[in-house]
């Protein structure tokens, strides 16, 4: 991304999100402690399997986190000071 907070070619605006990137955090965050938990609680039980699996959706939601923290602080250069965003923009 060369200086946009959103992708090139995406239906949105600044004033128009393409996604609601606050409601995207609550998600992959809520999604990130879930898996981890869920993971750690399946290792002890001893089956390593589904742990794997639920340690690489934790992986996912870390990487999902960092994009999202990148666009929202692009968006944040991108408008003028004081503007906030509800948790659905």
């Amino acid at each position: 991304m060369a200086g946009k907070s959103q992708p090139t070619g995406a239906r949105g605006t600044v004033g128009h999100p393409y996604s609601a990137l606050n409601l995207r955090l609550v998600l992959a965050s809520f999604g990130l402690v879930v898996s981890v938990g869920l993971g750690v609680l399946v290792v002890l039980t001893g089956h390593w399997v589904p742990a794997v699996i639920l340690f690489v959706l934790a992986a996912v939601a870390v990487v999902d986190l960092v994009i999202i923290m990148r666009r929202r602080a692009q968006r944040r250069r991108e408008e003028p000071p004081g503007t906030s965003h509800s948790l659905f923009e």
